[in-house]
Parts: structure tokens; C-alpha cells; sequence
């Protein structure tokens, strides 16, 4: 059977180049007569194998001297309770809710503190990103949270918000690497790598150095103390070994892509092709305020459920998979990471078309 063309929202598409490299190191890693899934962490080939890693994320994301880069476990989810934990001196954080996982990372934050909603965009099926200039950010606030791109909803951050001076953190699961970013605006930002960049299983952490500290709450878990794994250089304990050397491949596919920039203007194309398509439909339409409109996940809808049903259906039969929308919106989703190629899209934009015009 030949690779459909994989529209889901996590874990997702990864290069084929990836895929097809790891598939030839399988038994044999470079010479070592095993596979990296064989290794032992402590070994001098594995250490190699997260040291380049963390230096190609370095090199792509220009990330400065003074932040630490630690490859975890436990999603992105986890993080949710481990950014309170370390993060929350005062016992203060503000929240900006922008779809289902801001608001999971919210009520986390909950059972350590304080934590405020600042805005919402929750009175409109989170379908915009709250206009975030002027908010009444806590004058104790440890932190503003914000969760960058929304991958259910398909909405993104085009301006940071004003956190009047206090740290941004940021999840950035569903769009890292999609295009540039400065991460001297942020104090933390964090990623599962199932959408754009690995197998799930690894979670990745950017955080200043002067954020890691040793008061944190005095019942946070030795594994979710930033300290720990930063004293370790990750390696604590057994790291997920395996996940984080397709990472490391990927992060080369992205240098030779030609990088964040190049990456960027690849996704805006691709993201043109389909939102321009659902801006002249007559059937579809996207769910989403144009201004806040996602590169990586664009929901769309056709205004009929039993027609949705029908369009996933055949879009499956015909190679195009995990169209299905979130079940909060419904509809379909297509989620066109980085892997996606253009012709993935422009394939599926022509499918459209020709169920528009045999549905119509």
C-alpha cells in the first residue's frame, strides 16, 4: 500500500526522509551493532545523540546562551502542573484561554495557586484569539500563560501579548518550528514533539536560567523539578531514548529545508492554498476569524453534519486521512505541519472541489 496523505492532528506526518533514514539505522546505528532503541543513555554514541539534538534546536530556534534546554517525558500535559510548581513564587499566575488545552493548563494551575483568567474567547467557541494589549494583568503575577496555537480551534498568537513586564510562557506543541521565533520574549516555552516534530512521548523545555531555582514547592517530584533535569543535563533518569533521536534527525531536516524562515514561507504557502479554496466555496467554510487563522491546523466545516460524515468518509477512501474535526467543533480539521507536503494540500483542495461539485 502506498503513505496516504496523513491529515492528523498528533502524532502526526514526519518526513519521509526521517522515516526512511531511521528504517536504515534500525539494526544498526552508525557502526555500533544496535539500534538506538538498544542503548544504553550513559553510552558515549547516545550522548552524542541528544547533544546534537539540543545543539541543531539551538542552532534553528537562535536560542540564547542563558536558557537551558531539557528533554522530558509526560507530555505536554504534564507540564501543566510542573510550570506552577517551579514557577509560582508568589502563588499568582494569569491565564489567557484561547481553546481546550489553555483551559486544562488553567485548572492545573488551579490546585497550586492562584491562577486568573485575564481573557477569553471561550463566548465564541475559542474560534478568535481575545485582543490581549491592555489586559488586567495581577500585579503579583508569577507569570502570563498562553497556549501559541490552538490546535483544535485553529487560532494563533500574531502578537504576544502586553504582560506588563511579567514572563511569558508559552506552549507551543502545535506550531514550534513552523516559522521563526524570538525566545528572548518568552521565560519558559514548552512542546510536545507529536505534531512537528517526533514520535509522542517527549516533551521539550526552553527555559531562562534564571528561572530555574531550588524553592519550588516543597511537594513538587524530584523528576518534575526543572533543577533536577537541568543539573543532569537531562539524563536524570532513562530519558525516551528513542523519540529523542528522531527528533535530532528531524531537527536536520529542518536545517536543510533552509531553516525557521524557509519553514515559514513553505507553511504560508500551503496554508494559502487551502484557506483561498474555503474563502470561494460555496460548500466549505473555515471556523476561524481570518486575523487569527492557524498555519498548522485549519478547521472547516460544510454547515451539514450528515454531509460532513459523507465528505470524511469518501476524503479516507481516497488516500486523504484524519479529517475528522474535534468533536467540540465538529466538522473536519486538516492539520498541515511541517512534514505535509504542498502537494498533500493541493491534492485535498482539488478533492474538495470535485465532492463540492458532485454534492451540490
Amino acid at each position: 500500500m502506498s503513505r496516504v496523505f496523513n491529515f492528523s492532528a498528533g502524532p502526526s506526518v514526519l518526513p519521509e526522509v526521517v522515516l526512511k533514514q531511521a528504517a536504515e539505522e534500525m539494526m544498526d546505528y552508525k557502526g555500533s551493532g544496535m539500534s538506538v532503541m538498544e542503548m544504553s543513555h550513559r553510552s558515549k554514541v547516545y550522548d552524542n545523540i541528544i547533544k546534537e539534538a539540543e545543539q541543531d534546536l539551538r542552532d534553528l530556534m537562535k536560542i540564547p546562551d542563558n536558557y537551558k534546554v531539557l528533554f522530558l517525558q509526560g507530555g505536554a500535559s504534564q507540564q501543566f502542573a510542573a510550570v506552577p510548581m517551579n514557577l509560582m513564587k508568589n502563588g499568582v499566575a494569569d491565564y489567557i484561554i484561547t481553546g481546550q488545552w489553555a483551559k486544562k493548563a488553567y485548572e492545573e494551575a488551579q490546585k497550586y495557586g492562584k491562577a486568573n483568567a485575564v481573557a477569553s474567547s471561550a463566548d465564541k467557541t475559542f474560534s478568535y484569539i481575545p485582543d490581549c494589549s491592555d489586559l488586567p494583568i495581577s500585579e503579583d503575577a508569577d507569570y502570563v500563560y498562553i497556549c501559541h496555537n490552538n490546535t483544535i480551534y485553529g487560532t494563533t498568537y500574531k502578537k504576544l501579548p502586553d504582560t506588563k513586564g511579567k514572563i511569558l510562557v508559552a506552549d507551543m506543541s502545535s506550531d514550534i518550528l513552523s516559522q521563526p521565533v524570538n525566545v528572548s520574549d518568552y521565560g519558559l516555552i514548552f512542546f510536545g514533539v507529536q505534531k512537528n516534530v517526533g514520535p509522542a512521548g517527549v516533551v521539550v523545555v526552553i527555559i531562562r536560567e534564571d528561572l530555574i531555582r531550588d524553592d519550588v514547592m516543597p511537594f513538587t517530584p524530584t523528576m518534575l523539578k526543572y533543577k533536577t533535569q537541568a543539573d543532569n543535563d537531562s539524563l536524570y533518569n532513562t530519558p525516551p531514548c528513542y523519540g529523542i533521536y528522531i527528533c535530532g534527525l528531524v531537527f536536520k531536516w529542518v536545517k536543510e529545508m533552509g531553516g525557521l524562515d524557509a519553514m515559514k514561507v513553505h507553511n504560508e504557502k500551503k496554508a494559502a492554498i487551502l484557506y483561498d479554496f474555503l474563502d470561494s466555496s460555496k460548500m466549505f467554510s473555515g471556523t476561524v476569524v481570518k486575523e487569527d487563522r492557524s498555519l498548522m491546523n485549519v478547521p472547516f466545516v460544510t454547515g451539514n453534519e450528515e454531509l460532513d460524515a459523507k465528505f470524511v468518509k469518501e476524503a479516507t477512501a481516497a488516500g486523504f486521512v484524519n479529517l475528522k474535526g474535534h468533536r467540540t467543533v465538529g466538522g473536519m480539521r486538516a492539520s498541515i505541519y511541517n512534514a505535509m507536503p504542498i502537494e498533500g494540500v493541493e491534492k485535498l483542495v482539488q478533492f474538495m472541489k470535485d465532492f463540492e461539485a458532485a454534492n451540490s
